[in-house]
């Protein structure tokens, strides 16, 4: 029992026992041992990172992307070379099938090497705004419609069905959900992705999430620790700095992490963002020690995988001065794999740099060893499960049966009605009756599709979805030679330029719905219209058809706009 009790407490001793153990009853070569070997989890992790070389080390512990529409073969390079996990970013995912086709092509090649270990296979699928991978997955409500509706379940089947379609792809880690909190209302980086400004609701919606993709076979990594929502900059090009006091963040963006951790999530990311108050240094929190191995690990006893915002990002550059300086202080710091959205060309002095550094300094390869048994653990654990993404090589022929997904497409349709918040309400129901002549303003197709079922002979005017100053003007310059012949404006707002073109309809005397598809403050600039309905989600016919049946009467909207 006492010998029981120290290992468990003392997992460097334990290690070390597994791998003794593993050598004494181990009676085939080193060169049969591979990730497939059929040794429990520890010890033949222990094996292979103790019989690696720095190479194959410091390569595990790696995730790059590719920019073009298939790899190229620098990234097969790095994947000969032992790289441990791909990335897929979204710029080139319009053809799922030749995403399919390559992971496929990469996990085939990674098998090729001496261990045999596979990829984690990556991407940005958190529903709603950030979908990387495109093509014809669905484009859904997101984490404040969920937060809107405030059900678990909601958070739980949207993880699910998400996480069903990229697994079908051959993607067996999502970075989502994003659980920073909804602090900053200027901000234009988190916003909508975020579950709302409660930090225990947060926390359990979260948990939901992380439920809901472990059930489809997708690892969630929970972000951005320690939380981003108290700040409008753009770690991609700026460093944020968050200017709270140790208390107001025990109370308020660690919360969230409290749940989660209890919940055993298995990976977090850490994001770029400082803390000066709390880490005096101003390192960014995902180069700080203090919050990802003092805090993280020792205070909240976090044991899953620790991975990098994108290494590529000013938040992380402008602190470290080099990227080698910034990839060395992110492994020191306590990151398990450090994320490039670029892939590294092969003699790069990240790669030569902190390689000559593991020759020369002993406590540096050991962070570095213990990483990459973390990750390799972690893979183990995974694609031994039962539960793993399968088969390993994805069939592109076969991508058609699950995208998009058929139940995901019936539930996320009753989600976004279960979202729906009645910002001011005027005149609803709205029907062909009461309205007069329908005028529909917006940028989304589906909009117009959707609003025509319901008032056929309704009018159009069309802008663009990002509308520029320019145009903004153009459109004000031209409304007033057609609007005067409509009763009543239905218009969608998605952005600041949205609102000050419905602004032009204030005090015309005409009856103006507004319906929110995006940044839900920004309705409160028009408070002077007869009807506002929030439906928080960025381009999504699920929340168009579900802010239009509310307003039409075909159902009570019972959303709660989940922050304050």
């Amino acid at each position: 029992m006492i010998f029981s009790k120290i290992l468990k407490t003392n997992r460097f001793l334990k290690k070390s026992i597994f791998a003794l153990l593993f050598c004494i009853t181990t009676t085939v070569s080193a060169q049969e041992i591979n990730f497939w070997s059929n040794y429990p989890n520890e010890q033949l992790a222990q094996y292979i990172v103790d019989n690696m070389t720095n190479t194959e080390l410091y390569s595990q512990i790696l995730m790059f992307g590719w920019a073009g529409a298939e790899p190229d073969k620098l990234l097969y390079d790095w994947v000969d070379r032992g790289l441990g996990s791909v990335k897929v970013f979204g710029w080139n995912t319009d053809d799922i099938h030749l995403v399919a086709k390559s992971v496929s092509s990469l996990q085939r090649n990674a098998q090729e090497n001496r261990f045999k270990i596979p990829l984690f296979v990556a991407t940005d699928q958190e529903g709603g705004w950030i979908r990387h991978v495109k093509g014809d997955t669905l484009i859904t409500p997101g984490n404040m419609a969920i937060g809107a509706a405030g059900y678990p379940m909601d958070s739980y089947y949207s993880a699910y069905y998400i996480s069903r379609e990229i697994k079908a792809l051959g993607i067996n880690m999502n970075f989502a959900p994003t659980v920073d909190l909804f602090t900053d209302h200027k901000s234009t980086i988190i916003g909508t992705r975020s579950f709302g400004d409660d930090p225990a609701k947060t926390g359990i919606l979260g948990s939901a999430f992380v439920s809901g993709s472990l059930s489809a076979g997708v690892i969630p990594t929970v972000k951005h620790f320690p939380g981003h929502g108290d700040t409008n900059i753009d770690s991609h090009g700026r460093l944020p700095v968050i200017d709270i006091d140790f208390d107001t963040f025990k109370t308020r963006e660690l919360v969230p992490y409290l749940y989660l951790i209890k919940e055993n999530c298995p990976a977090v990311m850490s994001g770029h963002l400082s803390f000066p108050q709390i880490e005096p240094s101003g390192a960014p929190a995902s180069l700080s020690k203090y919050f990802l191995t003092d805090l993280l690990r020792k205070q909240l006893g976090y044991e899953g995988l620790i991975i990098t915002d994108d290494m590529q990002m000013v938040g992380a550059t402008i602190f470290a001065g080099t990227m080698s300086n910034a990839f060395k202080l992110a492994i020191e710091a306590g990151n398990d794999i450090i994320l490039s959205s670029s892939t590294a060309r092969l003699n790069e002095a990240l790669w030569t740099r902190n390689l000559e550094l593991m020759e020369t300094d002993a406590s540096f390869k050991e962070r570095v060893k213990d990483a990459a048994y973390r990750v390799i653990l972690s893979k183990l654990e995974y694609y031994k499960s039962g539960n793993s993404v399968a088969p390993l090589y994805p069939d592109p022929e076969a991508v058609d049966d699950s995208i998009p997904d058929k139940e995901g497409d019936v539930f996320f349709l009753e989600q976004a009605c279960r979202s729906v918040t009645v910002e001011k309400q005027g005149t609803m129901p709205l029907t062909t009756e009461n309205s007069g002549r329908v005028l529909l303003m917006g940028s989304l197709g589906s909009f117009f599709r959707s609003a025509k079922v319901r008032f056929p002979s309704a009018g159009e005017f069309r802008f663009s979805y990002d509308t520029g100053p320019n145009e903004t003007q153009w459109v004000l310059d031209n409304i007033g030679g057609m609007y005067r012949s409509y009763d009543t404006i239905i218009i969608c707002v998605s952005n600041d330029n949205h609102a000050r073109i419905a602004e032009y309809f204030r005090d015309k005397g005409k009856r103006v719905i507004i319906l929110s598809t995006m940044s839900p403050v920004i309705s409160e600039k028009l408070n002077w219209a007869d009807t506002i309905l929030l439906g928080y989600s960025w381009r999504c016919d699920y929340s168009l058809q579900a802010m239009l049946g509310a307003l039409c009467g075909e159902f009570v909207p019972e959303g709660v706009k989940p922050y304050n």
